[in-house]
């Protein structure tokens, strides 16, 4: 347990820290449009090299939270979590959009001591531990990674106004087809945020020579086009770093990233 909770915050770290990076951590639905009375839905979980192919780290259940169309939380039910790959299931028992993500806060301090780094990682509630260090530096990371599913009649999901995230007003996550174009806002703290770049992999990349990575960059208003070449399921990453922080009363480092998994149909 110990081990993959180390490899789980290197990996997310990595995953704010830069664009081009080998482990990419998503969620993806069995189906993510469906209908019917009280269906299910199954959900795999990974940080991997390979998109939708687990095998780097497997992430524990209990940080992924299930939210419903009324905004109230969903019961994971046989979770389980193997050496590569996280799995749960869930019972969507009112019509519309739900909400499944994990959003992650950590707080991270290097500092030199008897002619050696020291690094800490923690939460706000430890920092105690570490405020005092000489000349210690901190950086403040953040990282929300979340995929939708709709049953029935979609509604729209509601941000938290927390790190990174997208506004789905004008296009609905679970209303995307191939050759169609949608547009989304990117939010940091429930403000628009404007000349962010946003990359876009289709999956099963695996299995080509070109990752057929896409870049997009968003205008002042936080709004960003997406045209889907295709039908399948799409990663998409964005990420911003900065200054300004404060930590304790210390500048800090600020950096956030946001991950979401689509799938888009076929015409």
């Amino acid at each position: 347990m110990k081990l993959r909770s180390i490899l789980l915050a290197s990996s997310i770290v990595g995953l704010a820290l830069q664009p081009a990076f080998a482990h990419r951590f998503w969620i993806i639905p069995s189906t993510s449009v469906l209908s019917g009375d009280k269906p299910w839905v199954c959900f795999d979980a990974a940080i991997s090299n390979d998109l939708f192919f687990p095998n780097h780290v497997a992430p524990e259940v209990e940080d992924f939270t299930i939210t419903g169309p009324d905004g109230s939380s969903v019961e994971k039910q046989n979770g389980c979590v193997g050496e590569l790959r996280t799995t749960f299931d869930a019972q969507l028992e009112k019509p519309g959009t739900y909400q499944i993500a994990t959003l992650r806060s950590m707080l991270f301090a290097s500092w030199e001591e008897g002619g050696e780094e020291k690094r800490w990682r923690g939460s706000l509630d430890k920092i105690a531990e570490v405020a005092d260090k000489p000349d210690v530096q901190f950086m403040h990371s953040h990282s929300r990674v979340e995929c939708f599913v709709t049953s029935g009649e979609p509604t729209t999901p509601k941000p938290s106004g927390k790190g990174l995230e997208l506004i789905y007003d004008k296009t609905h996550p679970n209303d995307l087809y191939a050759g169609e174009a949608a547009t989304f806002i990117l939010h940091k703290d429930g403000k628009p945020v404007g000349d962010v770049d946003v990359y876009v992999i289709k999956g099963d990349d695996r299995y080509r020579d070109d990752s057929g990575e896409t870049k997009t960059t968003t205008a002042k208003d936080g709004s960003f086009t997406v045209e889907w070449p295709e039908a399948g399921r799409f990663w998409l990453y964005a990420s911003i770093e900065g200054e300004g922080a404060k930590v304790e009363g210390k500048p800090a480092k600020d950096r956030s990233a946001y991950t979401a998994t689509f799938e888009v149909l076929p015409q």
